[in-house]
């Protein structure tokens, strides 16, 4: 099938809510409602008695409202310099495009986020949110790892509509040809650069197990097993299950063109996912062998 021609900006009717070189796009929106969601969601958790055993919540609703901004800045910044050490510098082209125009790493708005940047950026935060307000650490990442997978669900989806990010040739009935007039209109040089081969909608397919799936996980792991009473064990499983999609997943996504060959077939998005799988791994292992906490 056929790419649906999407255009980037929103619309209203046939209105496209753009102000010469401002404009809202589905992108800014996917962050927009990730950060608002996960915020009301992190709230309900700290004011629900019931999931953490007697115990006074990690933190407070006021706490996780200042935490909101820590957050953003984190994934906007770790997000884009995750990019640019992970994708654009390993890549000749994006690395000569990079030197020419410095000014252009500012351009968020036209893509070029890594989620392992992002991911790292949020720790950053994490770790100087705590330290600041005097929180445990891991404590708080169980917070708020279970909100990151609506950030990533609407993230996918973005990717989706912007026509990024697609995934490996296929000959399955759901192959989707990632090439329609905007997108060419787009390229510098009116072209599509998927090609006009049906390929993976590799984004739908993070969507559903880096976004919906993991959120199912979590929300289980939190209201079923209680496991914000367990240190660690939220993050262990956010780190683990994620890792393991993503490791799957890197095998129809298509990999950023102009990267380096790497050894035995891996992708970068492998490579940075892996760690995460074996810290989860031992972080989960840690986590059950300690006796559940109780109140004091």
């Amino acid at each position: 099938m056929i790419f649906p021609d999407i255009d980037p900006v929103v619309h209203i009717g046939p209105w496209a809510l753009q102000w010469g070189p401002l404009a809202l796009r589905w992108y800014a929106l996917a962050y927009v409602a990730g950060i608002l969601l996960g915020w009301r969601y992190a709230v309900r958790l700290v004011k629900t008695p019931s999931l953490w055993g007697g115990r006074t919540p990690t933190a407070t609703p006021l706490q996780i409202d200042d935490l909101v901004l820590w957050i953003t800045l984190g994934i906007i910044l770790g997000g884009r310099l995750g990019y640019i050490l992970f994708y654009m510098l390993p890549n000749d082209a994006q690395r000569t495009w990079l030197m020419a125009n410095p000014l252009d790493v500012l351009k968020i708005w036209e893509g070029g986020m890594s989620f392992h940047g992002g991911f790292l950026g949020v720790c950053a935060a994490i770790a100087l949110f705590a330290q600041r307000n005097k929180i445990d650490m891991l404590k708080l990442g169980d917070l708020v790892a279970p909100v990151a997978p609506i950030g990533i669900f609407f993230g996918r989806i973005a990717n989706f509509i912007n026509g990024e990010l697609w995934g490996r040739v296929t000959d399955g009935p759901w192959g989707i040809i990632f090439c329609n007039d905007t997108i060419r209109a787009t390229h510098p040089q009116g072209i599509c650069p998927a090609g006009e081969l049906p390929r993976h909608p590799s984004q739908l397919y993070e969507a559903g197990l880096e976004g919906l799936l993991l959120f199912l996980i979590l929300a289980l792991a939190i209201y079923r097993l209680k496991w914000l009473q367990r240190r660690g064990a939220i993050v262990a499983t956010f780190l683990l299950a994620y890792g393991l999609f993503r490791l799957s997943l890197e095998n129809v996504r298509n990999p950023d063109i102009g990267m380096p060959d790497f050894p035995l077939g891996l992708t970068m998005g492998m490579m940075l996912s892996a760690p995460m799988i074996l810290v989860g791994g031992w972080l989960l292992w840690r986590s059950l062998r300690a006796p559940v906490e109780t109140a004091a």
